[in-house]
C-alpha cells in the first residue's frame, strides 16, 4: 500500500501541475485571439467612427440659422413658413444621422440631441418675439442676430465636444 502512494502521490501531483500549465497557457492563447480580434475590429470600426463625427459635425453646422437659411428663398414665404421649414429642416437633419449615436460616447451625443433641441426651442422663440406685421425677412434677421448674440451655442459645444472625442481617435 505504500508503494503505491509513493507512486500515485506524484503521479497525480504531476498530472494537476500538467493540468494548470495548460489552463494557463489556454488563457493566455485566448487572450492573445481576443486581442487579435480587437485590433483586427479596430481596423473596420475606426473610419467608421470617425465617419459619425464628421456626419455629426456636419449636422451641428447645417442646423445653425445662417446654414439653415441659405438657398431658402425668403420671399416667397410667409414668417410661419418660414419657421415651420427651418423646423422641418432640423429635424430632417437630425433623424438622417440618427444610427451615428451608436459611434459616439453617451455624453457627446446628449449635446448633439441638446443642441438639436435647443435649436428648435430657439427657431420657436424668435417667432413668438416678432411683432404681427413682420415680414419674412424681418424673422430671418432677427434670427441670425439673436443667435449671434446668443454666447456659446449648444451647436458650439456639442461640436467642441465632438472633436475632443474624435481627438482621441487619432
Amino acid at each position: 500500500m505504500e508503494k503505491i502512494l509513493t507512486y500515485t502521490i506524484p503521479l497525480v501531483l504531476l498530472i494537476l501541475s500538467f493540468g494548470a500549465i495548460l489552463a494557463v497557457r489556454y488563457k493566455e492563447a485566448d487572450k492573445r485571439r481576443q486581442w487579435a480580434l480587437r485590433k483586427e475590429s479596430q481596423k473596420i470600426i475606426s473610419p467608421m467612427r470617425m465617419q459619425a463625427y464628421e456626419r455629426l459635425a456636419l449636422l451641428l453646422e447645417r442646423t445653425t440659422p445662417e446654414h439653415l437659411l441659405l438657398g431658402v428663398a425668403v420671399h416667397e414665404l410667409t414668417p410661419t413658413q418660414l419657421q415651420q421649414h427651418l423646423l422641418q429642416t432640423i429635424r430632417a437633419e437630425f433623424d438622417h444621422n440618427l444610427s451615428m449615436q451608436v459611434y459616439v460616447s453617451d455624453e457627446v451625443w446628449e449635446k448633439v440631441l441638446l443642441a438639436k433641441n435647443e435649436m428648435l426651442t430657439f427657431v420657436n422663440a424668435v417667432a413668438l418675439q416678432l411683432p404681427k406685421d413682420s415680414t419674412t425677412l424681418d424673422y430671418a434677421r432677427t434670427l441670425l442676430e439673436a443667435y449671434d448674440n446668443n454666447g456659446q451655442t449648444p451647436n458650439q459645444i456639442a461640436l467642441e465636444a465632438l472633436k475632443d472625442e474624435a481627438k482621441t481617435l487619432l
